[in-house]
């Protein structure tokens, strides 16, 4: 693997949350994981099984991943074995993301997010006033 020093001369980050990771410098292997139910309701109505990762599908399929099989070659040239940055700001890095300045062999990157919507049958909305 190529080894470079990396410079970075600023680094403005204001929110960093939910296993999310700076790195600068290089790394071998980066797996970055992360699972979420979004749950959007117009009544605090609750049924006790939303959090329960393993009962939707979406949290246990396979992701199918396409053979590579392109030939890639290329000749590296690196007079000054840098990799320099000036200026980096960033609002927020969430959910296992990863800010990588730098050289990485293996990255494998995965999110999976359930999305519910759960509105009140036609014609309960009075009820909620």
């Amino acid at each position: 693997m190529l080894q470079r020093t990396s410079n970075v001369d600023r680094l403005n980050v204001m929110v960093l949350s939910y296993s999310s990771i700076i790195q600068l410098g290089d790394s071998c292997i980066v797996n970055g994981f992360s699972r979420a139910i979004a749950v959007q309701r117009e009544a605090e109505i609750f049924y006790g099984n939303e959090g329960n990762f393993p009962t939707y599908m979406i949290f246990k399929k396979p992701i199918p991943l396409p053979p590579i099989d392109e030939a890639i070659s290329f000749i590296p040239h690196n007079p000054k074995p840098i990799i320099k940055v000036k200026n980096i700001d960033i609002i927020g890095i969430s959910s296992s993301s990863i800010l990588h300045v730098g050289n990485s062999r293996n990255i494998s990157m995965e999110a999976r997010v359930k999305h519910i919507r759960q509105e009140l049958p036609f014609g309960h909305e009075q009820d909620m006033q």
